[in-house]
């Protein structure tokens, strides 16, 4: 969120100054593309790791590692004052970040889930996923203290520094609870069945016996990525290229469609926990691509119950609340951290990379690209939920190769 929000701000910190406001622009994307692509390097080695020695020492290696990486971030010096080694520094430091955060997504679902019976999987999962723009709307009031707050020239003096510690601060409150945390049951189960001469060998174990749950997962989180960064990140700034709106209403419709989102997250986790993934699915991806253009046909109308149609439009998008149940159970638990890891970084690689450049760019000549690009996502659910729903009953989580 640090990158989406003052993005020009600290590439102006760590950048030779440029009169083009483009290339400063450009240096700020740059900053936050680095950590996607950082990802799946992260999730594939600490994932690995997590699936030979545990969730628990993996999660604070994680958390440390992020924590430490921000806090580094913050007190480095400027291009004004090093020169070309504060930026080496800084793009240094955003890929350890990447590589961190790269498995802390997955092992955060896997390890509550890991913690429950099968049966609670899809609600606990739910609740994370919720979390997760829990964390979005605290960022938007953030940011939005902070601009108001101090000037322009503060920012660059001094303020960009603040969110980083902040976020590192952040990052470390899971460690308060951290003598309260046991090992995965799952995992401890795992290691007990295991001759005491047995090698682990995630790698070759995933990419020979788990191929077809690598694509589903892939095609699964591409969803979930999808949804997130056009709804929740990129969907302000792609309204404003071809509409005007109060800015002050548009603004509390956007943090009014992420509180019932929320909403979404946990209530399709739930009805998923009792009916058919599958069908719950197609359904719900069904109700997403008819909102989601009536939303912007209502944009194009006149806008009036924009509160109303953000609110909706929110709600219906807390499909992806009910997605990462089944990334947990597609993958046995000796191989689960790889897999998951791996499926979900590729695929958010891929999407924060080049949705907003691509999307972006549509936009400019077809107001509609938001809509038809979920719509498109939408149909790739309807897919996979007719998928699911004539797929055999799922193998038992604890199922071990």
């Amino acid at each position: 969120m640090i990158y989406l929000y003052i993005a020009d701000i600290v590439a102006t910190a760590f950048f030779p100054a440029n009169i083009d406001s483009t290339i400063t622009k450009i240096q700020g994307l740059g900053l936050f593309t680095i950590g996607y692509l950082a990802r799946p390097l992260g999730g594939i080695l600490f994932g690995r790791y997590g699936d030979i020695t545990g969730r628990k020492p993996v999660l604070l290696i994680s958390i440390l590692v992020t924590a430490l990486s921000l806090l580094g971030m913050a007190s480095l010096p400027t291009y004004a004052q090093w020169g070309l080694i504060a930026p080496i520094l800084f793009i240094i430091l955003r890929i350890i970040q990447g590589m961190a955060f790269g498995v802390y997504v997955p092992l955060a679902l896997i390890f509550v889930a890991e913690h429950v019976p099968r049966q609670y999987s899809s609600v606990v999962c739910s609740y994370v996923t919720a979390s997760f723009y829990v964390g979005v709307l605290f960022s938007n009031a953030f940011f939005l203290w902070l601009t108001n707050s101090i000037t322009t020239e503060q920012l660059l003096d001094y303020g960009w520094r603040l969110p980083f510690f902040i976020a590192a601060i952040l990052s470390l409150v899971p460690l308060l609870a951290w003598r309260w945390i046991d090992e995965s049951p799952f995992f401890l189960e795992m290691k007990q069945s295991k001759p005491s001469n047995y090698i682990a060998k995630p790698f070759n174990l995933l990419f020979k016996h788990c191929k077809h749950a690598l694509f589903i997962g892939t095609v699964l989180t591409f969803i979930i990525s999808s949804i997130t960064t056009v709804v929740v990140l990129l969907l302000p700034e792609l309204i404003e290229l071809q509409f005007t709106l109060d800015s002050d209403i548009f603004g509390f419709s956007h943090s009014l469609g992420i509180i019932f989102m929320i909403f979404g997250c946990i209530f399709y986790g739930i009805i998923s926990n009792h009916q058919n993934f599958g069908k719950v699915l197609t359904i719900g991806s069904i109700l997403l691509i008819v909102q989601m253009l009536a939303f912007f046909y209502h944009l194009q109308a006149s806008g009036d119950y924009i509160l109303i149609m953000y609110a909706l439009l929110g709600f219906f998008a807390g499909i992806v609340g009910m997605i990462p149940t089944i990334l947990v159970h597609l993958f046995p638990t000796n191989v689960r951290l790889t897999g998951m890891a791996l499926c979900y970084n590729i695929a958010y690689g891929i999407v924060g990379v080049m949705v907003p450049f691509g999307l972006g760019y549509a936009t400019l000549y077809v107001a509609f690209s938001p809509a038809l690009y979920i719509a498109f996502i939408g149909f790739i659910g309807i897919i996979m939920g007719i998928y699911f729903y004539n797929l055999p009953e799922a193998k038992k989580i604890d199922q071990v190769i």
